[in-house]
């Protein structure tokens, strides 16, 4: 979630929900929504009183919740005004084998780290200097209690039991795996050669440069994994060729590995296997 005071034409919170990486809604107080996959859309239609219980969050209770926690911090540091940004990050994780359930719960504030909720003595933590005068603030005054008092019954009754259900009602979706196509990409002949996997589904996946079996850990620049709008992920991790001599190419590859899948896709660094500007190209798919 992120509140905003002072910034006109854009919402003065905005709210998504996601699940295993996958966003599945958007809301505002504007009062938007936009529910993002056939799945969440299917999931809402059956469960319309989980759509009801978003809309009432995101049109009425977290706007003025956040505009209360903005105004005690802007109070706290003497800011009459301005333009000033409130994030909230919260979730749960969910072990189906030991039904062991860990919440998180962290706050920014204009841009950078503030406090971080101890979810075992639910009490606050500063994540940085700053922020260390608002913890017993937070601990004592109705604003933080407030919060503790709410993600007391949430990680204890409504996150688990939404996070079940969600992946109860979508689990051929959320629990299916599919593998990338994996491409060479170099803009001109000096440019690194970028080793680019999309398509695959879960995100946990990991795509590196080798040389001689051995995984490169200089010379080489990773990029995040992001998602597509299928619902699918990509990544991609550059390779300088400033330390490569012709001759050793055939010493490098590019290995993609899905979590769930034993057998890895490796493409080799090989001239003809490189999309460029000059449309040579080749993609393997799998």
């Amino acid at each position: 979630m992120t509140s905003s005071t002072g910034i006109p034409n854009i919402p003065e919170l905005v709210a998504t929900v996601e699940v295993d990486e996958l966003l599945l809604g958007y809301c505002d107080s504007n009062k938007k929504v936009d529910v993002k996959q056939d799945i969440a859309k299917s999931f809402f239609i059956k469960y319309p009183e989980r759509l009801e219980w978003y809309k009432q969050r995101c049109f009425h209770i977290f706007p003025s919740s956040f505009k209360s926690y903005t105004n005690s911090l802007m109070s706290l540091y003497n800011q009459s005004g301005g333009v000033h940004v409130l994030q909230e990050v919260n979730g749960c994780e969910w072990d189906d084998e030991t039904e062991e359930v860990k919440g998180f719960v962290q706050f920014g504030y204009d841009g950078k780290d503030f406090l971080e909720l101890d979810l075992k003595t639910f009490t606050w933590m500063a994540l940085r200097p700053e922020a260390v005068i608002a913890k017993p603030i937070w601990d004592a005054s109705k604003v933080g209690v407030g919060v503790v008092d709410y993600y007391k019954t949430a990680f204890t009754l409504i996150y688990p039991e939404l996070l079940k259900k969600y992946v109860e009602y979508g689990r051929s979706f959320l629990l299916r795996t599919e593998l990338p196509s994996v491409s060479l990409l170099q803009k001109t002949p000096s440019s690194p050669v970028s080793c680019l996997a999309t398509g695959f589904y879960p995100h946990r996946a990991s795509l590196v440069w080798r040389k001689d079996g051995e995984e490169l850990h200089e010379e080489v620049d990773h990029g995040e994994i992001l998602p597509n709008h299928d619902g699918t992920f990509q990544m991609s991790v550059d390779l300088k060729l400033s330390s490569v001599t012709p001759e050793d190419w055939t010493r490098y590859d590019c290995v993609f590995q899905l979590s769930g899948v034993k057998e890895d896709i490796i493409t080799k660094l090989e001239k003809d296997r490189i999309r460029n500007n000059l449309g040579k190209s080749e993609i393997r798919g799998c």
